[in-house]
């Protein structure tokens, strides 16, 4: 963008130059005014073919025939960059395009991001931070172009998420999960119908704006669905009734300095941790990370399908499917994963 920049100031500096001097050189030729030095010039660099303002006379003539020049030169110039410019937009995009394309269908086990509109922003940041690996759909081509200049190295793709090939050019079939943020709750429902009908097994999370949209996006097959009304509510009163912990878990989990992420792992039927209890696998040790709960699958004849320890014991057991949440860096939580699952 940098170099069209330069390219049109460097036409737009010709076309001044040559509209100074042509006004000078009539009036000191032709001794004619300003106004009328100006409009001749005007009318000779752009060619128009109006007739001579005043006769000329022989050195005037031989002017016009240099300002006719510098005009048809200038026009030119105009005409090529704006020709590049075009050209050069369309492929820069197509193969831009192309190379998300390729990049996406190598993926597998990523996020689908639909809007990245205000909330949708907040979560790019959130998936980048967390090294997520995550493509993006958004239809606004402002917002695409200012994603592409502050973050040239996202995967997105133009175009309307509610379009099922749109969601398959994203990767659908090899994804693991899909955020729907759109703009409107209706965009958000059609979308995680088209997402449910093709994958059973994705995990699903959809916004909600309106509080009775709420059970239509869980009917139309979202696992989980964030209404920022309620949510913004709790956080307010938190705010009132609970501000030191707010406080501390906006800077353990958000400030730049710390960097500590509060994240989950699955022990599964391969892993090493298997059968064994908290205090014999001795995880803060190892890694430095603090385990604040696990998540166990209850017996079928269970009312809830899942049971939530906080702050297990050191005699708590790990089972195939539970799963852990813990808090400590990036780095830590890297540990955990190859530890947890080699």
């Amino acid at each position: 963008m940098r170099r069209y920049k330069l390219r049109f100031l460097g036409v737009a500096l010709f076309f001044t130059c040559l509209l100074v001097i042509g006004s000078i050189g009539y009036t000191m030729v032709q001794d004619w005014s300003w106004g009328d030095s100006l409009y001749m010039t005007v009318i000779t660099v752009t060619a128009v073919g109006y007739n001579e303002i005043h006769p000329l006379n022989p050195a005037g003539r031989l002017f016009t025939g240099f300002i006719l020049f510098g005009g048809i030169t200038g026009m030119g110039l105009w005409f090529a960059f704006l020709t590049s410019f075009i050209v050069e937009l369309d492929l820069a995009k197509a193969f831009r395009r192309r190379k998300i394309q390729k990049k996406v269908k190598k993926m597998k086990n990523h996020v689908i991001l639909c809007g990245a509109g205000r909330t949708g922003s907040q979560v790019i940041e959130e998936l980048l931070m967390a090294g997520e690996e995550f493509v993006v759909i958004e239809r606004d081509r402002g917002i695409n172009q200012h994603l592409e200049e502050t973050l040239p190295d996202l995967n997105v793709i133009e175009g309307d998420a509610t379009v099922e090939h749109f969601l398959e050019e994203a990767g659908l079939d090899q994804a693991r999960g899909l955020i729907a943020c759109l703009s409107k709750d209706t965009d958000n429902l059609f979308v995680c119908l088209s997402a449910r009908t093709q994958r059973n097994d994705l995990e699903i999370v959809a916004r909600a704006y309106e509080e009775e949209t709420v059970p239509k996006l869980y009917r139309a097959g979202a696992d989980h669905v964030v209404s920022p009304n309620a949510s913004g509510a709790i956080r307010m009163a938190s705010y009132m009734l609970r501000p030191v912990v707010v406080s501390f878990l906006d800077v353990a989990t958000r400030s730049p300095d710390l960097t500590l992420r509060m994240e989950q792992e699955t022990v599964s039927s391969t892993s090493p941790l298997v059968g064994k209890k908290l205090a014999d696998i001795k995880l803060p040790q190892y890694t430095g990370l603090i385990v604040i709960g696990i998540r166990k699958k209850n017996p079928p004849e269970a009312e809830e399908d899942f049971t939530y320890v906080f702050n297990p014991q050191a005699d708590t057991r790990l089972d195939v499917g539970d799963i852990m949440i813990v808090l400590g860096k990036p780095e830590q939580i890297d540990k955990l994963r190859k530890f947890v699952n080699p």
